[in-house]
């Protein structure tokens, strides 16, 4: 096949992004989109630019040496990427080259104006836009100064901020190549941007449209604030018309070159509202043409309008597939189980087949249809009245949504809906012997799954699955079960209440909940201590584990003295935690006993933080500390107006706190007990596939949902694209923030903290584990980078039970994600660590090492000078 340097737009389409870029394949496309204008001109193909590296050899060491730099080392990637790119410029145009980009002048007009426009490869995707990392040049004028002009864009490939975005998104240097888009210039009387849905709240409904005099480099730029239009169902609903003191207009001789407005146009507005509607009616035809939102650049000429860009926008999040033209709200479960990053598909598959509630999945994550529940009043109430009490976030964001008109239709009650929110505990006695059934019957489940799955493999490992998920769900819907921790639950909700009513004192339950018998996390966090007392005395095993790298290192251990206490104490360990791990509902995320290693920081941080004998003390002082509380509520409570039926009313939900809340943290750990022996039964059927060369390696299946792994099994046949595609977009999702709320509008509803009883510049949050301290910020976001000194404050993103190990190092905690009931809230209270949780924005917000004063009972963190 010859080789084809220039292309004209109307000749090609979205399929051509590796011959003419992604902005030449989207202009192309545009330009054959009915009743929408894009400016005439051509491409410049990636065939030339091939053309051009192949004519410097060295090159080649230059692109390997850039692909070894580490992304943070500006210095290096500033000075070799300037190199490449004097390389570039340097190489001479070929002669025949040279004639085609002139043949294809001549045919457009030969001394007219042109905007000449990098358009990589790599560039305008569905999972990343790469905005602003190659260079556009306008006004360029004659032949030569425009060959000079698709030069620099070819250099552009490797300005350094293009070649740090493509390593931080693992993108390699040699398969982007770069087109160029020679396009006839417009000199527009308004440009700016449109946004065909609403870009800071998702909005699908809602296009913003960004306007200002003269060429859109003004607004690009940042040199003025540009009007703001809203536009929803063809009307504008709002709009801020800035002083727009600037423009940008093109010279007669080439170039551009900023001027000043008069000042009686300054306030004026760029478009009129019916010229906005017009535009945005375009907008959502080039919408419905490329099948999702666009960020579109346009022109106003002569009143009307030419496109000359358009792009996906790739921060949405994405909306659950319904197949309705129903209005849906959505409630992230990932805010609720505190794990917010992305999931695999499998994992996603495997969490919705196991789920006691119909589960979507959009951009990685899981949510919850709360619709129905909203419409009806009866389960409206119930519903926002739990969530108010875990996630006062959640709770204000569906109190925004149902206070739009008719989002929500009102419905008749139609019986039960919602989790229960009370009366359902009012029959379980307190008694302890239940706790212990409970925990007795998931243990017999768990042992007889163990025992029955050793010998189902291929399609038979599949159809006794499926039964396996039905039993795992007829355990975690226990009546017992569900009794046993809404009777903590309440019995807490009821001290807090009533104590502050009675006695004015916040947060009481939190005291009264320490070092609560049967909780399976907290036990956890003070069983590595117990493991740390074992490795401390020998220190050639001390000095051993600061070198781990391996996995393997636990068969190592034997060789050394002390080794073999250290590795049975370690194995003991990982016999009975050895199923968690960060991200623990996601089944394909890597579990302690794959990958020992994750634990040693935090045990060094133990053996050199403790003294021996430190998980029995801890454990005893809570119990002391809550049966001192427990004397002084009661003892005050006698001394008020009909004290002895309050402290008797007190005493009895004391009594049922303690019996009930530490179960709370029980079903979680045997689902996660449950999932370990679902994996390890799926990885050795994947290991049969790798072996009989249907997929490449093991880990493939998280990228299959499990009825797909089913169909692979039974016919011995892998869809190498659709696991590549699943892969990217996986990579993708990690660029998102899941909305805690979301509307089938595409709306992401954060809610907020209606308060003002916090001091000024204070970060709020939820208070969920009483007393306030002082100290030093440790910001991790990896457990297996935690270095943590006596004293230091945890501040991350959201902890699961596998953080547990973590809180006895700690003196307070801060998290982005978390609610009154969710793990790291019930584990902070056990150990009487001061928290608050759900700080927006609290890992970026405190630095590492800050001194702040964290507010466990009044839920504010201050940042401390």
């Amino acid at each position: 096949m010859t080789e084809r340097y220039v292309l004209d737009l109307q000749e090609v389409d979205e399929k051509q992004v590796a011959v003419v870029g992604g902005k030449g394949a989207h202009l192309g496309s545009l330009s054959r989109i009915e009743g929408i204008r894009v400016p005439a001109g051509f491409c410049v193909t990636t065939d030339a630019f091939r053309r051009i590296m192949a004519k410097a050899p060295s090159l080649d060491d230059r692109l390997d040496q850039l692909s070894r730099l580490n992304p943070d080392d500006r210095e290096a990637i500033r000075t070799l990427s300037a190199q490449i790119r004097r390389t570039v410029e340097g190489i001479a145009i070929p002669d025949d080259l040279t004639a085609a980009i002139t043949r294809a002048l001549t045919r457009l007009g030969e001394q007219a104006a042109y905007a000449v426009r990098s358009s990589a490869t790599a560039e305008d995707l569905p999972t990343a836009s790469f905005a602003g990392q190659q260079d556009t040049y306008l006004n360029v004028v004659g032949p030569t100064a425009i060959l000079q002009h698709v030069n620099r864009c070819w250099a552009s490939l490797f300005t350094e901020r293009a070649v740090t975005y493509r390593q931080r998104n693992g993108i390699d240097h040699r398969t982007v190549h770069m087109a160029v888009v020679v396009q006839r210039m417009v000199f527009p009387h308004a440009s700016g941007i449109l946004f065909t849905a609403d870009p800071v709240t998702g909005n699908r409904k809602v296009a913003t449209v960004d306007a200002g005099f003269g060429l859109g480099e003004t607004l690009v730029s940042g040199l003025v604030n540009p009007d703001v239009f809203k536009v929803r169902h063809g009307e504008v609903v709002a709009k801020a018309i800035a002083a727009k003191q600037r423009a940008v207009h093109a010279l007669p001789t080439g170039g551009t070159q900023e001027v000043a407005i008069d000042s009686r146009r300054q306030e004026q507005p760029a478009l009129t509202d019916a010229q906005v509607v017009r535009l945005v009616q375009l907008g959502r035809r080039i919408e419905a043409h490329f099948g999702r939102p666009q960020d579109i650049e346009w022109c106003l000429v002569d009143d009307g309008f030419q496109i000359v860009q358009s792009r996906p926008i790739t921060t949405l999040f994405p909306i659950p597939e319904t197949g309705d033209q129903e209005n849906h709200v959505y409630v992230s479960v990932g805010h609720q189980q505190m794990m917010t990053d992305p999931m695999k598909p499998l994992g996603l598959s495997m969490w919705q087949l196991t789920a006691m509630v119909p589960m979507h999945a959009a951009g990685g994550r899981l949510f919850v249809d709360v619709t129905r529940r909203l419409a009806s009043p009866a389960s409206r109430a119930g519903l926002l009245d739990v969530m108010g009490r875990g996630n006062p976030l959640v709770r204000d964001a569906l109190e925004t949504v149902l206070d739009r008109d008719d989002f929500v239709p009102s419905l008749p009650d139609a019986g039960p809906g919602g989790p229960p929110t009370g009366g359902a505990s009012a029959t379980i006695e307190t008694d302890p012997a239940i706790v212990t059934e409970l925990i007795e019957r998931s243990q017999v489940s768990i042992a007889a799954l163990e025992r029955d799955i050793r010998t189902k493999t291929g399609p038979a490992l599949f159809e006794f699955l499926l039964e396996a998920f039905a039993e795992h769900k007829r355990v975690l819907s226990d009546p017992l079960s569900m009794q046993a921790i809404m009777a903590g639950m309440e019995a807490t909700w009821w001290l807090n209440d009533t104590l502050q009513e009675w006695l004015g004192e916040k947060n009481a339950a939190d005291t009264l909940t320490l070092s609560a018998p049967d909780n399976v996390t907290s036990e956890m966090g003070l069983a590595l201590l117990d493991v740390a007392d074992v490795i401390r005395p020998h220190s050639e095993v001390v000095a051993f584990l600061q070198g781990v790298e391996d996995e393997g290192f636990l068969d190592e251990l034997a060789k050394l003295a002390g080794g073999t206490e250290a590795r049975d104490a370690i194995e003991a360990y990982l016999d009975r935690y050895g199923m968690r791990c960060v991200g623990e509902i996601d089944i394909t995320r890597p579990r302690w006993r794959e990958r020992p290693t994750t634990l040693v920081p935090v045990l060094l941080d133990n053996v050199r933080n403790f003294e021996p004998g430190a998980a029995e003390r801890r454990f005893e002082q809570g119990r002391q500390k809550a049966r001192q509380k427990e004397q002084d509520v009661l003892s005050r409570l006698r001394a008020l107006p009909d004290g002895d039926r309050k402290a008797g009313e007190a005493k009895r939900m004391i009594d049922r706190v303690r019996t009930f809340i530490g179960y709370r943290e029980y079903p979680k750990y045997g689902i996660v007990s449950r999932y370990f022996v679902y994996k390890q039964a799926l990885l050795e059927e994947a290991e049969r596939l790798v072996q009989a060369g249907v997929l490449p390696e093991k880990e493939d299946i998280f990228y299959l949902t499990f009825q797909e792994l089913h169909d692979v099994v039974r016919s011995n046949q892998a869809d190498d694209r659709l696991i590549q595609q699943r892969k990217d977009a996986f990579r993708s999702y990690h660029a998102l923030t899941p909305p805690r709320v979301l509307t089938s509008d595409g709306e992401a509803v954060t809610g907020a903290y209606r308060r003002d009883d916090v001091p000024a510049g204070a970060l709020i949050g939820l208070p969920v584990s009483a007393g306030t301290i002082e100290g030093r910020a440790r910001v991790i976001l990896d457990i297996a980078e935690a270095d943590l000194e006596a004293g230091d404050i945890l501040v991350t993103t959201f902890t699961d039970p596998s953080w547990s190990p973590l809180f006895v190092s700690v003196a307070g905690l801060v998290t982005e994600v978390g609610g009154l009931m969710t793990h790291g809230a019930v584990i902070a209270r056990e150990y009487g660590l001061p928290a608050v949780v759900g700080v927006e924005r609290a890992t970026r917000l405190i630095r590492d090492g800050q001194r702040i004063r964290v507010h466990g009972s009044d839920g504010y963190v201050e940042i401390l000078p």
